[in-house]
């Protein structure tokens, strides 16, 4: 039998690092991973009467990735604005933008000599366009950023939120011009226009305006993470160098493994790292501050790691103190039937943590239904209902194939007074409701997550670190003795990164993660019995956990008349000799 428990080195991720720090850095490295977004923004300066839609998220570092993407490109000419007559009879002024220096004779409306320039927040008609001061003896235009930049970059939901403005600069995207008052000329439009936005609101806007779907048909969209299956650590570190380099932060050789952790687990993926500038920047300026110094060291970074930890899990704490007060009851030690070990996800609002929960099933004569008291009494989402379907469906694909089940199952999880949504239970309810069964019992050392499809295949789940992490604390409060595991989905193993603590318990042998990929591997993992195999008859072996089963639906069936006591009746029939 192939063996399930996940080496050491598994457990989380591995990086070969440089043993130097690079003596060069660059702006354009914070745009590593972001070839879409490059290639977008050099294309729309390129195409005339295209703007660009920038989609990021909440921890980027929008200005300084601006910054970055801006001075990537090729920097345009300055332009100047100068009036010219017109040569109609009325010999009336118009605008014009040219790259040529003016004569001094020509006077100079404004000069578009700035590169980039953001605005965002309570914006202003004036802000884009400009405005007429008036002196003592006339009237002068002070240009506004459309006129003064080459690219204008908008936050899109400060222009969204004031209709008549978003009405405005769609206005002038289609007309070419805006005018600053009804007595001057109209400037033409002569720079590009980036909105920088939510991809969601991108979609809505391409759906809804007409003007918009015109004139944005670029989007970069802005990547969150890098795959080390086509980047190098090198690359990553220098990022990490070129972003410490912004905040005037130093980073040491030794502080290099801590981040590449850290930004490991903000994707939970092994072979993928976190492009979230905003969050590794806090932990840099904390652990500067840490230091009193520009150089970062690691121990500066496991120490703001920790502290931001300690900052948030005082629901954790209070949950863990339930447990050693033994208010909600859970048994890490012993065999049980028809109990077993789930793993849940606590979201708090800025944090997460795991905790083990208690299933329990009962079985008795019935109809052949799978009742979910989490749904009954309203605490089930439908995703947690759609996992218990499945089970269902597993379970009458197995044993219901030719004929009706004769028993009920009630499954709940005890102890649970808030809403309980996610089909990672369905393969603990699956082993928990063939434990009841079949009256064979379950190791309580055990705690086990995982989904099922309707052919038994375990697949992933969300939040497997937690989940590892808060089972291992509460054995750990109670006493490691080597027999407590937790057995995860396979799949899920390029997303572990575990605390050192439980690497070394696990190297030791005071701590087992199994990794499967069958509800059958779970099985025997759980109760020490093979699950079993159907032969020509469709029957299953009887000392296999499945035999049980079989064994004990027959019986509720009345297939097995041996063991069925005989009625009142029945016994007069037989003394009588009629049957």
């Amino acid at each position: 039998m192939t063996t399930t428990l996940i080496p050491t080195s598994q457990l989380a991720p591995q990086y070969t690092l440089p043993q130097s720090l690079p003596s060069t850095i660059y702006l354009s490295q914070l745009l590593l991973g972001q070839e879409r977004c490059v290639d977008a923004f050099n294309l729309m300066s390129k195409v005339e009467q295209q703007h660009l839609y920038l989609a990021d998220y909440a921890s980027i570092d929008r200005a300084l990735f601006i910054k970055a993407l801006v001075g990537q490109a090729n920097t345009p000419s300055d332009s100047y604005l100068v009036a010219t007559k017109s040569k109609n009879e009325n010999h009336e002024f118009s605008f014009r933008w040219q790259t040529e220096l003016p004569s001094a004779n020509v006077g100079t409306i404004a000069s578009k000599n700035q590169l980039f320039s953001y605005v965002s927040g309570q914006i202003r008609r004036a802000d884009l366009i400009g405005k007429m001061q008036k002196t003592d003896k006339a009237s002068q235009y002070k240009a506004g950023i459309l006129a003064s930049n080459h690219f204008v970059f908008i936050d899109v939901e400060s222009l969204w939120k004031r209709e008549g403005l978003w009405e405005f600069v769609m206005q002038i995207l289609e007309q070419g011009f805006y005018r600053i008052n009804s007595e001057l000329a109209p400037i033409p439009l002569n720079c590009k226009i980036i909105l920088v936005g939510s991809a969601n609101l991108f979609t809505h806007l391409r759906t809804e305006d007409r003007v918009f779907f015109k004139y944005f048909p670029l989007l970069a969209e802005v990547n969150s993470e890098l795959d080390l299956t086509k980047y190098s650590e090198s690359q990553y570190l220098q990022w990490l160098m070129s972003l410490a380099n912004e905040y005037d932060i130093q980073l040491e050789l030794s502080s290099l493994m801590p981040l590449f952790w850290y930004s490991a687990k903000l994707t939970e993926h092994q072979q993928r790292l976190s492009l979230s500038m905003l969050q590794i920047t806090q932990v840099l300026l904390q652990a500067k501050a840490y230091t009193n110094n520009k150089a970062v060291t690691a121990s500066a970074i496991a120490k703001v790691i920790l502290h931001a930890k300690k900052r948030h899990d005082s629901s954790a704490l209070y949950a863990a103190q339930n447990f050693a007060d033994n208010f909600i009851i859970l048994q890490t030690s012993g065999e049980m039937i028809g109990q077993i070990n789930g793993l849940t996800v606590v979201d708090t609002h800025d944090a997460s943590y795991g905790e083990p929960a208690r299933i329990t099933t009962t079985v008795h004569y019935g109809d052949g239904e799978v009742i979910d008291i989490e749904r009954k009494s309203e605490l089930g989402g439908n995703i947690h209902t759609k996992g218990m379907m499945i089970l269902s469906a597993s379970l009458y694909r197995i044993f219901g194939r030719d004929v009706p089940l004769h028993l009920n199952a009630n499954i709940v999880f005890e102890q649970s007074y808030q809403e309980i949504d996610g089909d990672s239970a369905s393969l603990a309810e699956y082993c928990c409701l063939m434990s009841a069964i079949a009256e064979q019992p379950i190791n309580q050392a055990f705690a086990i997550t995982g989904a099922l499809d309707q052919f038994g295949n375990v697949q992933a789940i969300g939040g497997v670190n937690e989940k590892i992490e808060g089972f291992f604390n509460l054995c750990q409060t109670r006493g490691l003795n080597g027999e407590h595991s937790v057995i995860i989905p396979k799949s899920n193993v390029l997303q572990l990164n575990l605390e050192p603590e439980i690497i070394d318990a696990i190297s030791k042998g005071l701590f087992h993660v199994h990794a499967i990929e069958h509800m059958d591997e779970a099985i025997s993992l759980l109760m020490q019995i093979p699950a079993g195999e159907r032969n020509q008859d469709n029957d299953f072996p009887e000392k296999s956990l499945y035999g049980l089963v079989q064994q004990r639906l027959e019986k509720m069936a009345g297939q097995d008349d041996d063991d069925i006591e005989p009625s009142f009746l029945q016994k007069i029939l037989i003394k009588l000799r009629i049957i």
